[in-house]
């Protein structure tokens, strides 16, 4: 199917309030397509689609299918969803939502934005330094901007600029014209056994790569090094980023709110970045944005002004409120790599004042392959509350929980708790001004800062 086609097409959305699929139904609605979907419950984003022409559902029932001649479904849906079967019995041709992504950029220069780490804001970097060095390219993103406010727009421009999740597989029908690759590990534990069957995964979504197109690899991942060494291509650019890469860092400097760094290429130097978000690792996602920027025709001074105004992507250190002096801080990490660097980055912010964590692990097998990493990672910490694990799409696995990880440390640090209720009432009767808490995970974890920062008003308020 090409987008001229897609264009004449009733399309039905399972899952639409989905990160990635809202974004896919926004692009959609925006060329004229009739767009429906169903979501298990209501949300703003659902809200937000409706506004813009989407009729949408709440639960899932084979009567919400109408007159679709179209389902776009992701790979959290399971095949015994009543409006799948109704598909399937109707003969209505199905795509998965890397599928339908993948004929939305097809018509455009792409470039797709993969790695273990750091996808969702370097996606977002790109494409606010695109927009300030005047593209407007497409965009598709697995989270929120916070300037923009939005997931996904159709651009005027003839550049798209697309998140790729290798958690399934599905990143291979992108078939971009450039791809980052921003670091590699063992990760999704539920789809990869090994290091060795994630890295022949991303070697067959380099080997994806339109030929005269570009990869951008941070080097200074293990990972990565491996895979470049894998490469038999010839007939696209590798362009490398790190501390000793074809673009190099030097002079950085780590602040609370900021980082700064003098970029170079093959030697020479290019300009000075400074970020008005905190953390070492943001200054290699930029590297990798402002790279592929400029392989897309863009001038480095604009992009490079641009990635100075990039303020954040939601749930990515995400600042929800402070009271009193005390910062509640919002993050998505949930593997340790990413909650060592955030709670490194949490640490200086903090400064003098204590970083108190609220833990929500993500998946049993997750939990199961890596808790031994997890309380070092978390041990960085002051003060570690547990929530039970974040089962997404997975039966539990006997014997596992967050226990796994608590009994790996401290008791005076951790603590299991699987009541949010109960850590938030002890969090606001203990803290104090100048510390920071910082909600973190993949799951629901999020849904605490808007409640304890209430009760830390009422708290403050009262005295």
């Amino acid at each position: 199917m090409n987008l001229a086609q897609l264009k004449q097409r009733r399309v039905h959305f399972i899952g639409l309030g989905g990160a990635g699929m809202s974004g896919i139904a926004r692009i959609m609605l925006s060329l004229g397509v009739d767009v429906a979907g169903s979501d298990a419950k209501d949300s703003a984003v659902l809200s937000g689609l409706q506004t813009l022409g989407a009729k949408t559902y709440i639960g899932h029932d084979a009567k919400n299918l109408g007159d679709a001649d179209l389902l776009v479904v992701s790979s959290a849906i399971n095949e015994n969803n009543p409006e799948y079967q109704a598909a399937l019995g109707a003969g209505v041709e199905i795509l998965s939502r890397a599928q339908a992504l993948a004929i939305l950029m097809s018509q455009s220069r792409s470039v797709a934005v993969a790695g273990t780490h750091g996808k969702t804001t370097t996606t977002s970097m790109l494409t606010v330094a695109l927009q300030k060095a005047g593209f407007d390219p497409s965009f598709a993103i697995g989270g929120m901007i916070n300037r923009g406010g939005t997931n996904a727009h159709l651009g005027s421009g003839d550049s798209f600029i697309a998140e790729a999740d290798e958690s399934d597989g599905s990143f291979l029908e992108y078939r971009p014209l450039g791809a980052i690759v921003t670091n590699l590990e063992l990760d999704h534990v539920d789809h990869f056994p090994n290091i060795e069957a994630v890295l022949e995964l991303f070697l067959e979504f380099v080997n994806s790569i339109q030929p005269g197109g570009f990869l951008v690899a941070g080097i200074d991942s293990p990972g990565v090094v491996d895979l470049l060494n894998r490469i038999s291509r010839k007939d696209i650019k590798v362009i490398t980023y790190g501390i000793a890469g074809d673009y190099s860092l030097s002079h950085i400097a780590l602040t609370a709110n900021g980082a700064h760094a003098r970029i170079a290429a093959n030697g020479k130097v290019l300009g000075e970045l400074t970020l008005t978000i905190p953390g070492e690792h943001n200054l290699f996602n930029a590297t990798a944005a402002l790279i592929a920027g400029i392989e897309l025709g863009a001038n480095s001074a604009e992009l490079i002004a641009g990635l100075a105004t990039f303020s954040g992507a939601r749930r990515r250190f995400e600042i929800r409120g402070v009271v009193n002096g005390i910062t509640v801080i919002d993050d998505y990490g949930h593997h340790p790599t990413e909650v060592r660097v955030t709670l490194e980055t949490a640490r200086r912010f903090a400064g003098a004042g204590r970083v108190i964590v609220i833990f929500q692990p993500h998946r049993y097998s997750r939990t199961a392959t890596f808790a031994s990493e997890f309380a070092k990672a978390l041990s960085l910490a002051d003060q570690v509350y547990l929530l039970e694990i974040y089962a997404a799409s997975e039966a539990p696995i006997p014997g596992v929980s967050s226990l796994l990880i608590s009994r790996e440390m401290s008791p005076e640090k951790a603590k299991y708790e699987p009541s949010m209720l109960q850590i938030i009432e002890d969090i606001a009767s203990d803290v104090s001004k100048g510390d920071l808490i910082i909600t973190l995970g993949a799951g629901d974890v999020n849904s605490i800062a808007p409640v304890l920062l209430e009760m830390l008003e009422q708290r403050f308020n009262q005295k």
